[in-house]
């Protein structure tokens, strides 16, 4: 089955034609030139800001004009992950989607229903003339995934809307009035790059097969973290023999957890026996350790090319025990909602180039003391390493409104379709809701979406169903929007 044939069909058409438009985040030129000339084929009034922003207008429907004025928001781009084996240019070419039974992937890259599938909503809603509602506003947010820098940079007066439906949570049924704040420490360590000696044994030690995943919402599943694992060879390595590290690499965006990582090393040719050794122990003991949740990990050691130059001495043994020390995981868990992860942090990336090495870690909170500590803590592990340490993009979190009326609207829609309750809940992730509140404090939110799994990851998917019955839901929230009258 091609994806234009499921339904609503109307949604998979805007979501296919989104998925043919490059949008790494950051280089979203092309999809607000789709934005544009969509608006333009339908007459809807649109304006764009100064970093990129657009709202569209749509006037109520007939017997809805005194309904309170509805924001629907969605974030333009995605995260670009790719499997190692799969060649794709992501600022030119098209996903490739692949309909798999209850599920649509795509082909060895991330899908980017995140946040592709509401920004398909909302063109659905804008482009068909048989949908009741209240006077709307669409709203595509431009970066959210590497910095929310189109939530941070709206100013007051863009908006009008006094109710805000965000379209980018990963769990139908699920109401959500509450995220995390987060913010990132990027540690630089410059080192020397020497002569490397002419006596050793050159190898590669790779990780790979781990799942990766969202850095907020799945930070909780105990997912392999390729930069950690490939740490601890290093440390037994250190620990160990006498050697060179001549490259270092692991993940790519700071809020996905790192899928594969390696470095490039150098031992005496007695000692490669003692080398295969450790790695084969540490490739037994990770796949014994997360065979529930990442059974396709995999450490392996292979030939390598002798390289010209190292890194020095002691910044390879600040960097390894730094790496090592360095926090991943959840930190704590909230005490006043069940189940919610309250702080955590995430070893995202370790980039080497022209000898500086860049270790990006990311902090989330609901709380914003916790939030700030977390970064502190692991500000202060790479200090005492030498490097030195900046602040990447600090943002809100959204405090949950149990009294909101768009999620009582919410729930009792959802209970008038299903004939059951929806959960209501706060995420761990971070969504823009915070930063719009902080322009907009007396805006009313709620956020909920169809169930999407492995996000920021190749193996994103979206369940098909789940589009369906959260396409409904929508609409019918839309109905039960109150009047601005009362």
């Amino acid at each position: 089955m091609e994806i234009t044939e499921l339904n609503p069909k109307i949604v998979w058409k805007y979501f296919h034609e989104i998925t043919q438009v490059p949008r790494p985040s950051k280089k979203e030129g092309k999809i607000i030139a789709y934005l544009e000339k969509f608006a333009k084929e339908h007459n809807i009034a649109y304006k764009k800001d100064h970093v990129g922003n657009i709202v569209m207008t749509k006037p109520a429907t007939p017997g809805y004009e005194d309904r309170v004025k509805v924001i629907l928001q969605s974030h333009v781009d995605m995260v670009c992950e790719k499997n190692a084996d799969t060649k794709h240019d992501f600022d030119n070419d098209p996903i490739r989607t692949i309909v798999d039974g209850e599920w649509l992937h795509a082909d060895g890259t991330t899908l980017g229903a995140d946040n592709g599938i509401g920004c398909a909503a909302q063109l659905a809603i804008l482009a068909s003339n048989d949908i009741p509602h209240g006077p709307l506003e669409a709203l595509f947010t431009i970066d959210e995934e590497t910095g929310m820098t189109g939530a941070m940079e709206l100013k007051p007066g863009f908006l009008e809307g006094k109710i805000l439906i965000n379209l980018d949570s990963e769990d139908e049924g699920e109401l959500f009035i509450g995220c995390a704040g987060g913010m990132g420490i990027i540690a630089e360590f410059k080192y020397n790059a020497v002569d490397a000696p002419k006596d050793l044994v050159w190898l590669r030690a790779s990780v790979a097969g781990l799942k990766g995943g969202h850095s907020g919402g799945e930070i909780h599943c105990g997912l392999g973290n390729a930069n950690k694992i490939l740490t601890r060879f290093l440390y037994a390595l250190d620990k160990s023999t006498t050697w060179s590290l001549a490259e270092i690499s692991g993940g790519n965006l700071h809020n996905a957890i790192p899928r594969e990582a390696h470095a490039v090393f150098g031992v005496k040719a007695a000692d490669k026996a003692k080398v295969e050794a450790l790695i084969k122990q540490l490739d037994a003991d990770v796949r014994n350790e997360q065979k529930a949740v990442d059974p396709n990990v995999r450490v392996s050691l292979g030939e390598a090319t002798a390289p010209s130059k190292v890194i020095d001495e002691k910044t390879k043994h600040a960097l390894v025990r730094a790496l090592y020390a360095c926090p991943h995981g959840v930190l704590g868990m909230s005490h006043e909602i069940a189940d919610l992860v309250e702080t955590s942090n995430n070893l995202a990336s370790i980039k080497q180039r022209d000898g500086v090495i860049l270790v990006e870690t990311s902090q989330r909170s609901s709380t914003t003391s916790l939030r700030n500590s977390a970064s502190e803590m692991v500000s202060s592990v790479f200090e005492l390493a030498g490097a030195s340490v900046s602040v990447r993009d600090p943002y809100p979190g959204w405090k949950p409104n149990p009294d909101s009326a768009i999620l009582k609207a919410s729930a009792d829609a959802y209970r008038k379709l299903f004939g059951k309750e929806p959960a209501v809940k706060a995420i761990h992730a971070g969504l823009e809701c915070g930063l719009i509140l902080d322009v907009y404090p007396d805006l009313d939110m709620v956020s909920f979406g169809p169930t999407l799994r492995d996000v920021h990851s190749p193996a994103e998917r979206i369940e098909i169903k789940t589009v369906d019955l959260w396409w409904k839901h929508l609409l019918e929230v839309l109905k039960e929007i109150p009047s601005a009258k009362k």
